[in-house]
C-alpha cells in the first residue's frame, strides 16, 4: 500500500512540472489610452512575472478614453483598467454603472499648458489673451473654466481651438497655437518635437494653480469583485507590485513595456515614466499611502467634477463609488 501511495503522489509531481497545474486565472485589464509610459506598470507586471506569481494571465486591452474604459468594464468586455476617476463620478452620479475604483494611480491632477520657452507664457496667468488648442476629447476642457475663474481670470481668457492630438505638438512647435492644453505624462513627447526644431517649452501645471484632485485610477466591475474576490485581491497584490517596481526601475519597465508593444520606443516610454511618476509618488503618498483615497480628498474631487459637468453636488456620495477591500496591505 505505502509502495502504491508513493507512486501516485510522484505521478502528481510529475503531472505539476509538466504543465499539468491548475490553469492560471485569466484576467482582462482594460486602458483608458492607447500603450505609453503612463501605461507602463500592467505590462511590467507581466513580464517580470508579478501576475504569474499569483496564479494570473493578464490580458491588457487599449482604449479610446475613461468613458470608452469604464463602458468596457461596465458591459464584461473587461474586468478592471484604469479610468479617470472624475469620469466614474460623473457617470455614477447620472446612471446606474456597475464599477468601482478601487486603488488610486493618480493621486494628483495631469493637466497643464504647454508653451515655447521663447513665448513668455511663464505662468498660468501669461495664458491670458493667448491662443490655446487642445483636444477635443480631453478631460481638461471641462476643468479649464473652473481654473481660470480661480485664478481670477474670464473664462473666456484664452482662445481656445480644439484639434486632433497628434497636431497639437507641431502645432506649437510652427507656431500656428500660442499654447496647447495636454497632460504632464506627455512632457517627453513635447520636449522631443520641439527639440527637433531647435526650442524648448515651458510646462504650467494647473495643479499648481489650484486643480488639485484625484485622476486616474485602477476601476473594476462590480460583478468581477463579488463574483471573483481572490483573483481581484491577487491582482491588485501584483499590480501594486508591479507600479513601485516601474518608480524605482523605469529603464527596465519601458523594456517590458517596449517587449509587449514594439511600436512603442523604449527611450521615449523611460520618459513618460519620468513624467509620470511624479502625479503618483509624492508628498500625498507620503502622507497617505500609495493607492489611498481619502474621503476628503474624494469629496474635493468630486467638488470639482460636478461643476465641471454642470452637476449637482448632492448628486453622488463620492464614497459610494469606491470599493477599498481590495487595497493591498501598505509595505
Amino acid at each position: 500500500m505505502l509502495k502504491k501511495a508513493s507512486g501516485v503522489l510522484a505521478m502528481v509531481i510529475a503531472m505539476s512540472a509538466s504543465g499539468f497545474a491548475a490553469a492560471a486565472d485569466k484576467v482582462t485589464y482594460q486602458l483608458d489610452w492607447l500603450p505609453g509610459g503612463d501605461k507602463a506598470p500592467v505590462y511590467a507586471g507581466i513580464q517580470q512575472g508579478f501576475f504569474a506569481d499569483e496564479g494570473l494571465e493578464v490580458t491588457v486591452a487599449s482604449g479610446r478614453g475613461s468613458t470608452d474604459a469604464i463602458t468596457k468594464i461596465a458591459t464584461g468586455q473587461a474586468d478592471i483598467g484604469s479610468a479617470d476617476i472624475g469620469a466614474l463620478m460623473a457617470a455614477r452620479a447620472q446612471d446606474t454603472v456597475p464599477v468601482s475604483a478601487v486603488y488610486m494611480i493618480f493621486n494628483q491632477g495631469p493637466h497643464a499648458f504647454f508653451a515655447l520657452s521663447d513665448s513668455g507664457i511663464n505662468s498660468f496667468a501669461d495664458i491670458a489673451g493667448k491662443k490655446v488648442a487642445t483636444s477635443p476629447f480631453t478631460s481638461s476642457n471641462a476643468f479649464l473654466p473652473l481654473v481660470l475663474e480661480a485664478n481670477n481670470m474670464p473664462t473666456d481668457s484664452v482662445s481656445l481651438t480644439k484639434s486632433d492630438p497628434g497636431a497639437l505638438g507641431p502645432m506649437l512647435v510652427t507656431g500656428n497655437t500660442e499654447a496647447i492644453i495636454a497632460w504632464v505624462t506627455n512632457i517627453a513627447l513635447f520636449k522631443q518635437q520641439a527639440a527637433a526644431a531647435g526650442k524648448d517649452i515651458n510646462v504650467i501645471r494647473w495643479s499648481d494653480a489650484g486643480l488639485s484632485l484625484y485622476s486616474s485610477a485602477v476601476v473594476a466591475a462590480d460583478k468581477f469583485l463579488t463574483e471573483r474576490p481572490d483573483v481581484a485581491e491577487r491582482f491588485m497584490r501584483a499590480y501594486d507590485k508591479s507600479l513601485r517596481f516601474t518608480h524605482e526601475h523605469p529603464e527596465l519597465a519601458a523594456a517590458d513595456l517596449h517587449t509587449m508593444v514594439p511600436e512603442v520606443d523604449a527611450a521615449v516610454a523611460t520618459a513618460q515614466i519620468g513624467d509620470s511618476m511624479p502625479l503618483t509618488f509624492n508628498e500625498i503618498t507620503e502622507a497617505d499611502g500609495l493607492g489611498t483615497m481619502t474621503p476628503e480628498r474624494l469629496a474635493v474631487t468630486w467638488e470639482w467634477v460636478a461643476r465641471a459637468n454642470e452637476l449637482s453636488v448632492d448628486s453622488l456620495d463620492p464614497e459610494t463609488i469606491v470599493n477599498r477591500d481590495f487595497m493591498p496591505e501598505a509595505e
